[in-house]
């Protein structure tokens, strides 16, 4: 039996039924406390319960060794306080942020609410975060505690306080205080809790953020850009051709949707309003096939030569293979997390090692793009 499922996360969504916010800000805590000392005996505990090795999960990307495809999607540690600690919880890479060169609050709380019907979360948090200067200090005492190194994303947004205008200036003066801290680097121009911040997802205003940064990508990390499910295709096409134009890595698909269609819930427990009188971007279960549409058609566009990182709905090994399938080099989770537990990350690995046996693959990599009909088990 999961205790998680079956008895921590009920006494947790009801107790703390009014601030959302509160409780993740108490398991990051925990996490940051156990990243001072990584070499722990509850460090090892966590290690053997919650990680899977296999070499047939490995992929080399962009120059980086990612044992699992499983990740941590930004906006969980946003500071990037417990960047040591994500490895010992099973994942194969993390990505921390969103942080913006200015440090900012982000928007006025209750910004971050649970729709338990829908297996979703809604929020506008905005991109609360202590500054690029921080993380960056934060980080060069971090790196020097992994035991078991894994790839370490960095996500840039821009500040509330910058003009749209001065977006490119922004983007760039936090690359060049975290550049040699970050393994790769994703320009998120798709939150839709930043005022005006997804119109930077147009070609023109995406293009003079990404020339910057390559300018002074001297070291040739990684450059991502991840993209709104709202988008049309014609955007879409448009983002993948400044991907191939500017040498991304690649592309993230997707962030948060501000659609509403089809959710169950109709009161949300700590605001008793319905989810279309809040505002925000809604995670989880109902964003799954939207991301999953978006994963295939930049596989097809691109004939698999971008590689896709894909994020949106995953709860289990199933929807993982969906998305791996349809082009998803490599997978991050988020809001399955919360609803799923600690062990989700190892069920998802053990479950994707069923599918490759069940498929007579020997490696992930194999089934990227592969668009097979998914196994029951």
């Amino acid at each position: 039996m999961d205790i998680y499922k079956f008895a921590i996360r009920p006494l947790l969504f009801n107790v703390v039924k009014t601030d959302s916010e509160w409780l993740h800000q108490q398991t990051i805590r925990c996490f940051s406390w156990l990243s001072q000392t990584p070499t722990s005996w509850v460090n090892q505990r966590l290690q053997k319960s919650l990680c899977l090795y296999d070499s047939r999960l490995e992929q080399n990307l962009f120059g980086l060794n990612f044992p699992n495809p499983v990740g941590l999607a930004a906006g969980f540690d946003k500071d990037g306080v417990a960047a040591s600690i994500w490895s010992n919880l099973g994942f194969g890479f993390a990505e921390l942020g969103t942080v913006t060169f200015h440090a900012q609050p982000g928007n006025p709380p209750p910004r971050l609410f649970r729709l338990p019907l829908d297996k979703a979360a809604l929020n506008r948090m905005g991109f609360n975060n202590r500054g690029a200067a921080a993380m960056a200090a934060r980080l060069a005492q971090q790196k020097q505690k992994l035991i078991q190194p894994i790839p370490i994303g960095i996500n840039l947004g821009k500040s509330k306080v910058t003009p749209l205008e001065a977006a490119a200036q922004d983007y760039l003066d936090s690359f060049r205080l975290l550049k040699d801290l970050g393994d790769y680097f994703v320009v998120n121009v798709s939150s839709p809790n930043t005022p005006g911040l997804r119109s930077l997802q147009d070609a023109s205003m995406l293009s003079a953020i990404l020339n910057l940064l390559q300018q002074e990508n001297t070291a040739q990390k990684p450059i991502f850009v991840k993209i709104a499910p709202d988008l049309d295709w014609v955007a879409i096409a448009d983002i993948i051709s400044l991907a191939k134009t500017y040498q991304l890595a690649g592309i993230i698909a997707t962030n948060t949707t501000i659609g509403r269609d089809g959710l169950k819930t109709q009161v949300i427990d700590q605001t008793g309003k319905s989810p279309q009188d809040e505002a925000g971007g809604i995670s989880g279960e109902p964003l799954r096939d939207r991301s999953t549409e978006v994963i295939r058609f930049i596989w097809q566009q691109t004939q698999g030569q971008i590689p896709i990182i894909g994020v949106g709905g995953i709860f289990s090994a199933e929807d993982a293979w969906e998305k791996i399938t349809a082009g998803a080099s490599l997978i991050q989770v988020y809001t399955g997390w919360i609803y799923e537990g600690p062990l989700m990350v190892r069920q998802i690995l053990a479950g994707l090692l069923v599918l490759l046996e069940q498929s007579g693959l020997n490696s992930i990599n194999e089934a990227v793009g592969l668009q097979t009909k998914i196994p029951k088990f």
